[in-house]
């Protein structure tokens, strides 16, 4: 099967087209035939050599991909050849064949397309265990997304006012920030014109905000507990600006505020299927129902991957990166 491999240089780790033999489902598993696979900035970071796959996963890149059943393992009741799903992979989704575990499948919204199916599982996923599970966000409370022209951020701005939440984000210029809005966001901060802490302060009135999902870090940590409500949380996903950051203890004290923090991509197959399970029954009505849907940036061909990877690197996208089969 067709599937882009890294090729470690001395200028950088670059991708290309190679050959590798198609897996083989094991009995919880499914094969799918690739038609689109989704971008993430996990990806960018694995190719540098920073983000390993867990054990047992491909060394393909790729998190999330939508197509065509062709084969189920032995114990896979849910799913049979010709079904169509997307999936979140741990890897593997950057060929033409892909294995996923049936219970991190869900079948594909009606009247979606692959690659609109392809742009849901890892974002999806990451917003609903962060925002709604761990985050604990709550009707009628606020959450400010830093990031909000990110895959992430138009996810968690669709989520969280489909469930009545007033959502503020941060984004890096003033047509990110108009299209947010468009998207349902309360507000939109421009954070290279503007200290988002005190634009957090001016809009909340002084009260701050009941969630912040983050994925800069970095010296975002310290700002970003000034502008939490009392009890408020946070929680961070990614670390874009570094992983280390002073901390005001007396604040945390104070306010009463939960700092947490997750990552998806190696947790087991039983707390993703139980992710799988909430979303099927809570959000695939909303997409099937054109309440919320994935924002498509671009797609690309599955051999033009260094293409896309170089838009995602340049943040000049607005949603999801696609590759196409």
């Amino acid at each position: 099967m067709r599937a882009i491999e890294i090729i470690e240089d001395v200028e950088g780790n670059t991708l290309r087209m190679t050959e590798l033999a198609t897996p083989i489902p094991a009995g919880h598993q499914v094969l799918i035939k690739v038609t689109a696979a989704g971008v993430n900035r996990p990806d960018l970071v694995q190719r540098q050599g920073f983000y390993s796959p867990p054990p047992g996963a491909s060394d393909v890149l790729g998190l999330e991909v939508a197509g065509t059943v062709v084969e189920a393992g032995s114990k896979v009741e849910a799913f049979k050849a010709g079904d169509r799903v997307c999936a979140l992979v741990t890897g593997g989704g950057y060929a033409e064949y892909c294995l996923a575990s049936a219970v991190c499948c869900l079948p594909i919204p009606k009247g979606f397309s692959f690659i609109e199916a392809a742009a849901l599982p890892e974002t999806f996923f990451t917003v609903w265990s962060n925002v709604f599970d761990r985050g604990r966000l709550a009707t009628g409370e606020s959450l400010l997304v830093h990031g909000g022209g990110s895959g992430i951020g138009t996810t968690a701005i669709q989520l969280a006012k489909a469930f009545d939440n007033r959502v503020f984000v941060t984004a890096g210029s003033e047509d990110k920030c108009r299209r947010c809005m468009e998207l349902g966001a309360d507000a939109a901060i421009d954070y290279k014109k503007l200290d988002f802490v005190e634009s957090v302060q001016q809009i909340t009135t002084g009260n701050g905000v009941d969630l912040i999902l983050d994925i800069i870090g970095g010296d975002y940590f310290p700002r970003n507990l000034k502008c939490l409500a009392e009890d408020g949380r946070l929680v961070q996903i990614a670390i874009q600006n570094g992983s280390k950051s002073e901390i005001n203890l007396w604040a945390v004290m104070a306010k009463r505020l939960s700092i947490t923090g997750s990552t998806l991509r190696a947790r087991d197959d039983a707390f993703k299927g139980r992710i799988a399970r909430d979303l099927y029954q809570k959000v695939w009505p909303l997409l099937e129902a054109g309440k919320i849907e994935p924002v498509i940036d671009s797609v690309f061909p599955l051999a033009d991957a260094e293409k896309a990877h170089a838009h995602m690197a340049s943040n000049r996208h607005f949603g999801k990166i696609i590759l196409e089969n």
